[in-house]
């Protein structure tokens, strides 16, 4: 049975004197993990970290951070998950060992407590039944699917649209 690869990845910047983050996940089918960009592309999602409690797209992020984003990548990554219906294993890569750290319980978080129990719960409810693993993959290191996940992200964060995949 083929793995499905899923690459997260948040970036976050400053422009005009607001900080914006964005995340950005790429779902690759027959990926071999070793970022030479072997598989296809199946889906790819990027957003803007919501930091409004008041918004219904609210999951918990008090403000925009780089470490926001890199949870609220991984938290998209999981409700893709819990939302497939297929049989395959899945690995989740993050370039964050944070997010990987906090989403596994390892590492006690100090601030976004609520997006750190929506993650967590996210990984809880992905792992009922299925195979799910959290892998680190080295981040801006010629990684392709990991560097199509970076660029969603930062365009999110920017405010622009991505270049297309045949760029990749």
């Amino acid at each position: 049975m083929n793995r499905i690869h899923i690459y997260a990845d948040g970036s976050c910047m400053n422009i005009n004197d607001e900080s914006r983050a964005g995340w950005g996940i790429v779902i690759v089918h027959g990926d071999d993990g070793l970022g030479r960009g072997r598989g296809t592309i199946s889906e790819e999602f990027y957003g803007l970290v919501q930091i409004d409690p008041g918004s219904d797209d609210w999951k918990g992020a008090l403000l925009a951070s780089n470490n926001t984003a890199e949870l609220t990548a991984l938290l998209e990554g999981l409700r893709w998950v819990n939302q497939y219906d297929g049989g395959e294993e899945i690995t989740i890569r993050c370039d964050s060992m944070y997010a990987i750290e906090i989403a596994e319980g390892r590492w006690k978080a100090k601030a976004n407590l609520e997006l750190v129990d929506v993650v967590r719960a996210a990984l809880s409810a992905a792992r009922v039944g299925r195979g799910v693993e959290l892998n680190h993959v080295r981040g801006h290191e010629g990684h392709r699917w990991n560097e199509r996940a970076d660029h969603l992200a930062r365009s999110a964060a920017e405010g622009k649209k991505p270049k297309g995949l045949s760029f990749w």
